[in-house]
């Protein structure tokens, strides 16, 4: 069986138009830190790095199963945690971002380490170096699916922030995580799906 977070994770993945509360369990990710504008080519090389580890870990995996239930996955989308380093307007080059790929939970640190020193030797790139394989926990959140561009992802923040209000629901921390459900390179402005999320109490 192929494991498809799209089939089988729809309660994070599946999010339509409109604010939901979610509750975001223990979920492993490669990831890889940095600052600055994510028009600027080291956002872009770093998101390279990450999918070359994701894809060598997945087929690693579908190629060493034994298991009758689980034999390959599909590799998860690549999410980010933003945060502005002033709270003022919005300036792109004063950003700081984790990025990353989540990792099934039947993927360990061996796994990723063996993968890692593999993709090393096969495309060569330094800022391997710079990934960590480690765990997050959104717990109670917040979300929605916002399509268009990203600069226009403001209006789609009302709709949770109202939300919340409504609710009776209190943002508490000062970033945010965004799920890009496709390719922006590949897809038109109006046309990009991400997911928006952030904690609540």
């Amino acid at each position: 069986m192929k494991y498809e977070w799209k089939k089988q994770e729809k309660e994070w993945y599946g999010v339509k138009g409109k604010a939901v509360m979610v509750d975001v369990p223990l979920q492993k990710f490669i990831m890889i830190s940095g600052k600055g504008n994510p028009n600027d080519t080291d956002f872009s090389d770093k998101v390279g790095a990450l999918y070359a580890l994701a894809y060598a870990i997945k087929m690693d995996y579908k190629s060493a199963s034994t298991s009758n239930e689980i034999s390959d996955f599909t590799v998860y989308p690549l999410e980010g945690i933003w945060k502005q380093i002033e709270d003022s307007e919005l300036i792109k080059d004063k950003l700081e971002y984790t990025i990353m790929i989540r990792q099934p939970d039947f993927i360990n640190k061996k796994m990723v380490d063996n993968a890692l020193e593999r993709v090393k030797i096969k495309k060569p790139n330094p800022l391997y170096e710079e990934i960590n394989f480690d765990t997050i926990i959104d717990g109670k959140s917040v979300q929605i699916l916002h399509v268009g561009a990203f600069d226009d992802e403001p209006a789609s923040f009302e709709k949770m922030d109202e939300f919340s209000k409504m609710h009776k629901l209190e943002r508490i921390e000062n970033y945010h995580r965004e799920i890009y459900l496709n390719n922006a390179n590949r897809t038109e402005k109006s046309k990009l799906k991400t997911i928006l999320r952030y904690k609540i109490k």
